[in-house]
Parts: C-alpha cells; structure tokens; sequence
C-alpha cells in the first residue's frame, strides 16, 4: 500500500471507533443482561467475541500507524 492509502485507511479505522465501540457496548450489555438471568454460555461467548473485536480493530490499527511510522522515517 502507498503512503496515501495507509493514511486514508488510518482516518477511516478511527471513523469507525465509535461505531466498533457502541457494538463492543451492546455486547457486553447483552452479556452482562445474560449473566443476571442464569446465561452463562451466552454471557460468556459474547464476551470473548467482544474482546476479539476489540483487540483485533486494536491491532490493525497499531500496524497501520507503525507502517506508517516507519515509512515516514525512511523519508
């Protein structure tokens, strides 16, 4: 990817930082509902993918700034 393109990719992840965060929300809502009315499975795999949504949006976005980082150091 070009420089241009990882900047463009870098503005559009942190437009969708409020969107992934309300879903993570609702998950952990919903989650949280399940755990008071005798859910445990349910509570639990919400959680997990809540956690995996977050932590894999975390990490593109880390690598994108890094490359990009990088890439205007070597400049």
């Amino acid at each position: 990817m070009t420089l241009e393109e990882l900047l463009s990719e870098e503005k559009k992840m942190n437009a969708q930082k409020t969107t992934t965060a309300v879903f993570i929300g609702v998950l952990i809502g919903i989650a949280v509902y399940s755990a008071t009315h005798k859910g445990f499975i349910l509570t639990v795999i919400l959680l997990i993918s809540a956690y995996l949504m977050g932590s894999g949006y975390s990490q593109n976005l880390k690598s994108i700034q890094a490359e990009i980082s990088r890439r205007d150091t070597v400049r």
